[in-house]
């Protein structure tokens, strides 16, 4: 600008003149530029079932598209086109593609079509089906149901939000896609739900004003809340319209957070009372299209694929497609906060045991809070006024604090926070504006020591306290529970700088706006439960670096664990794509995975069980003992249990090879490797070793079920300390190790290097293979046993072993069965018992 000058800039964005900008105005508008502009994301990935690979997959994109008018989704496209780049905007295009070529052709005579596609949690699900639904609008499914989880404010949120993508108006007024100016009266989409109203036949009637599918030509739509009431609301609205089932038009049912409730878990002769009604509401229908959206698909894919009903049909198993969304680059997600950015995002706590037990009753008398929940609320204020300066003063902020899922307990939590906010808009109001404040208020200088410790900003101390003094008035709190007074609610003519203190009714869909600080205090192990409730994961755009989340390291190591195994999953997925499976292929790949068993015995619990057992297919994954003892004597045991294998290997009949440093012996008896494990004593805090990523009790059943030869390496390292023994010596491995008490984790939880397993293959395919470890297990023959010494910051010998099992998602479907302790389970399941 400063070489064609401000004049001749003004020509350029066709405006009558610019004034000049300060270098901190102008270093924002360009960092918000690249916001917008500098994101990128890739297409999904498709699975489909046997049948729907023999059907015509292309009848959208390559025939109805082509010739359509396209009307809905050109809007849409125009209205998103203003917040998201355009190559999200692509990706959107493309997906939705994807998943129209897959649901069916309206115009075909008969059809019922079972999909899923996986997002990541708040990554934009709600975009992508708002896609779906214009499309499927513009190809001529007349009726278009959206169930938008279980409770009125998330149901309320998604209303607003399809108003504004797919009706255009709201209360008689244009929003969203209405504002853009081409509205055409006859293709008005007719909605049946409004804002404030869940669908009932008496507004439903005066809404359709005695139109019906055949005498309309605009779609008719319905959001509604996830309740067994509303769907036979619409179900009997449905039946007194049609004697018959319905067979000229089709219907579009897009069932949002499908793994809660949804699913049946009794008995198919009497499913669950949800599962019942969409299932009813599909056969109402000789035409329809069934898509599930959710970021944790576990629940769906253990339906019984077979399952069916007479009274009410198939059961809800995605047996058609699923598709697995990839999210942009700039989506602030679980590997980002937990795995990638060296936990900055991550402030652990330790304090709060004795104000808020872990197993607290739900009447708690709650006498004090943690002093790092003060320092959150801190560190949110702080957040509302460095964004003010950031320019972003007309954004939304929100604080989450999640700690209990009693309704009690938040009132009480709330009391606490009102009182201590009271106590800091005082002391800002009376000296916040004065030079060093902090000498004058110890609460300012608690406030001071907080942006402290937490921020390193391009902004000083008194200038945030400036624009929090401007702003400490506006900040409110409220509470999301069944019993809230005063609804949490984000308005368009006003900003909203809220304390959101919730438990499981903030856990589904809800969109805290503009969320910068999380506090979170659950025990809950459940992959699904454990993802929902981190609201935390979305967009962050011009704000990222402020986001903190208060958390336990029990917590933090447990979201770690779930993020590792669901990309693992993930990539079988992509292998599955690649080979032509299906999602019941799938859904045993998740069924089966070793790091999946706290969620499927959680699901055959609830089916009421009376013996749990869960079958784990170690095939194509790598185990590794990556928490070991601090206890010294059962270290020595490990490290002898090593010494005498090796003794034992060293004179064994076909010797040994020498691979670099390392040392691999081949084809040894699987007895021998058992003795081994029977000695190692492996660190567990679980029952299924998940934690420490090494389910001995499994690998121990694998060695009696599978009958197999083993191949055996002691790997060496960089150290400058030697590990004798049996004649033989070699380099100790270096690591690094965090003592957590009763034991220490190795740093990222892996023992081995990426090439470890490649030591079993020939010289050939190890040079091909590399570090790609799926496909070096691809190519094993044998089960690879992997011995390591290790020089650690705190030890400079520790005994840690893994075990890499040949295979893949392709391999034959061997799994090793073990019964579960019930008692744990059921404490684990306690856990999720709400009323919040």
């Amino acid at each position: 600008m400063s070489k064609v000058g401000l004049d001749i800039f003004a020509q350029i964005l066709s405006v009558k003149g610019v004034s000049p900008i300060s270098d901190n105005d102008w270093n924002r508008m360009q960092r918000e530029l690249e916001t917008h502009f500098n994101v990128e994301m890739e297409n999904g990935i498709l699975v489909q079932g046997e049948e729907q690979q023999q059907r015509d997959n292309s009848w959208w994109t390559s025939k109805e598209k082509q010739k359509n008018e396209n009307y809905y989704w050109n809007r849409y496209r125009e209205y998103i086109k203003k917040s998201l780049s355009p190559d999200v905007v692509k990706a959107i295009n493309e997906d939705t593609d994807i998943v129209m070529d897959n649901i069916e052709d309206p115009t075909v005579e008969s059809f019922s079509r079972y999909g899923m596609v996986v997002g990541h949690v708040q990554s934009g699900k709600t975009a992508n089906y708002s896609a779906l639904v214009c499309k499927a609008a513009d190809s001529g499914y007349k009726f278009i149901v959206v169930i938008a989880g279980g409770i009125n404010n998330l149901r309320n949120q998604t209303q607003e939000r399809l108003n504004e993508s797919f009706v255009g108006m709201d209360k008689g007024i244009p929003v969203g896609v209405g504002k853009l100016g081409d509205m055409r009266k006859e293709l008005l989409p007719i909605s049946l739900t409004t804002t404030e109203q869940d669908f009932n036949r008496q507004d439903a009637n005066k809404n359709a004003q005695g139109l019906n599918f055949d005498n309309i030509s605009s779609p008719i739509i319905l959001v509604i809340k996830k309740n067994s009431s509303t769907l036979n609301n619409v179900i009997t609205w449905l039946e007194a319209q049609y004697k018959h089932q319905i067979a000229k038009h089709a219907m579009l049912l897009i069932d949002d957070e499908s793994d809660y409730a949804s699913i049946n878990t009794k008995n198919e002769d009497d499913p669950t009372i949800i599962n019942k009604r969409l299932r009813k509401l599909l056969s109402l229908f000789r035409k329809s299209a069934y898509v599930a959206y959710t970021a944790t698909p576990y629940a769906n894919i253990f339906i019984d694929h077979e399952a069916g009903n007479e009274d009410v049909g198939k059961d809800l198993f995605p047996k058609d497609f699923i598709y697995a969304l990839k999210a942009p680059t700039n989506y602030f997600g679980a590997r980002k906060i937990f795995l990638d950015t060296n936990k900055r995002h991550l402030i652990t706590i330790d304090d709060y045991l004795d104000d808020i037990p872990t197993n607290h009753k739900k009447d708690f008398d709650l006498p004090s809070i943690p002093g790092t929940l003060y320092d959150a609320v801190r560190l949110f204020i702080i957040n509302v006024g460095i964004r003010n300066l950031r320019g972003q003063g007309n954004k939304h902020n929100s604080m989450l604090i999640h700690v209990t899922r009693f309704t009690l307990m938040h009132q009480r939590l709330s009391t606490h926070i009102d009182n201590y906010l009271i106590d800091i808009r005082k002391e800002i109001n009376a000296f916040g504006r004065l030079t060093a404040a902090e000498n004058h208020s110890a609460l300012i200088r608690s406030m001071k020591e907080t942006f402290v410790n937490h921020h390193d900003l391009e902004f000083e101390w008194q200038a945030v306290l400036e624009s929090i003094s401007d702003l400490i008035d506006t900040i409110i709190i409220r509470e999301v529970h069944t019993d809230t007074k005063i609804a949490l609610e984000y308005r368009k003519d006003r900003v909203t700088n809220a304390i959101v203190i919730g438990g499981t009714s903030l856990s589904r869909g809800f969109t805290l706006e503009g969320l910068s600080v999380s506090y979170f205090l659950r025990n809950t192990v459940f992959y699904d439960t454990l993802m929902q409730m981190g609201r935390w994961f979305g967009y962050r755009p011009g704000y990222e670096d402020l986001c903190r989340i208060y958390m336990s390291s029990t917590m933090i190591d447990n979201f770690a664990l779930i993020i590792e195994a669901t990309e693992d999953l993930i990539d079988n997925f992509n292998r599955m794509s690649e080979a032509k499976m299906t999602p019941n292929d799938f859904g045993l790949s998740v069924k089966h995975h070793p790091d999946s068993g706290l969620q499927v015995t959680a699901r055959n619990k609830q089916k009421s069980s009376q013996d749990i057992y869960f079958e784990m297919k170690l095939d194509g994954h790598l185990k590794e003992t990556s928490w070991l003892h601090n206890d010294i004597d059962i270290r020595n045991t490990n490290l002898q249990a090593i010494s005498e294998l090796l003794i034992i290997l060293n004179s064994y009949k076909n010797g040994h090879l020498k691979v670099g440093g390392s040392y691999l012996w081949k084809k040894i008896d699987k007895n021998i490797v058992g003795d081994f494990l029977d000695k190692f004593q492996v660190f567990s805090a679980d029952p299924f070793g998940l934690k420490s990523r090494m389910p001995i009790e499994f690998v121990k059943k694998y060695l009696v079920d599978v009958d197999t030869k083993w191949d055996v390496a002691l790997y060496g390292g960089e150290s400058k300390d030697s590990y004798e023994t049996a004649d033989i010596s070699i380099k100790k491995e270096k690591r690094q190790i965090s003592n957590k008490g009763m034991y220490s984790e190795i740093l990222n939880r892996q023992v081995s290097s990426g090439s470890a397993e490649a030591i079993a293959l020939s010289n050939e395919d190890r040079e091909q293979f590399g570090s790609n470890r799926k496909s070096i297990r691809e190519k094993m023959e044998r089960p690879l046993l992997m011995l390591h010494i290790l020089d650690t910051d705190q030890d400079n010998e520790l005994a840690a072993f893994g075990i890499s099992f040949p295979g893949g998602v392709r391999s034959e479907n061997k799994t090793v069965k073990l019964k579960i302790n019930t008692v744990y389970i059921q404490e684990l399941l306690n856990e999720e018992e709400f009323d919040d």
